[in-house]
């Protein structure tokens, strides 16, 4: 079953509508969608390495675009925002993101953007704040943008063997990457 999804993602992601999916992946999670672009970003890479730093500023865009809708649903459809969060587990997430925003400042919006944080989050939890736009948006670029353009240029010139590793020991990468997952999760309810 695994090596299957594996193959399928692969496949798309060597296929003409991949930039496509990329964009729509990108612009939604940073919303209200739960799988993080890198999961199409990185296959993508690996199958087209001419092509990295293209789908990292694709990503980039339109995972900035995305964040802003999240911010106009946070300032404009609080009610929506709400709901969002609690669908995502985190109904506290204003509450959250002002005890964030108090202890670390800006820094709030940078390390979330960079980090496996819930991006959405963030961009919700920003505009039921009412926090100011602009720094909003060029925080966003800066963070979301370093971390694109990290996984795609260490893909593009560290790809193949670790893609050669990765198929070799498929299963163990992914329980590893779930408990990942699971433990970031995990930390981001103690924060």
């Amino acid at each position: 079953m695994l090596r299957k999804l594996y193959d399928w993602v692969m496949n798309l992601a060597g296929s003409r509508h991949a930039p496509k999916a990329l964009v729509a992946v990108s612009f939604a999670e940073s919303s209200f969608f739960p799988i993080p672009p890198d999961v199409m970003l990185g296959p993508m890479v690996l199958a087209r390495p001419n092509k990295a730093f293209v789908f990292a500023a694709l990503c980039t865009a339109a995972s900035v675009i995305g964040g802003m809708f999240g911010y106009g649903i946070g300032f404009f459809l609080e009610p929506v925002a709400m709901w969002i969060l609690n669908a995502i587990g985190h109904p506290e997430g204003k509450q959250l993101f002002d005890q964030w925003f108090d202890r670390y400042g800006i820094w709030a919006v940078l390390i979330a953007g960079f980090t496996p944080i819930p991006y959405k989050l963030v961009t919700i939890a920003s505009g039921l704040a009412h926090f100011d736009l602009i720094t909003f948006i060029w925080a966003s670029a800066l963070t979301r943008g370093a971390r694109f353009f990290l996984v795609a240029g260490i893909l593009k010139f560290a790809g193949p063997p670790l893609l050669a590793e990765f198929e070799r020991r498929m299963t163990l990468y992914t329980v590893l990457g779930v408990v990942v997952l699971i433990g970031g999760f995990a930390a981001l309810k103690l924060l």
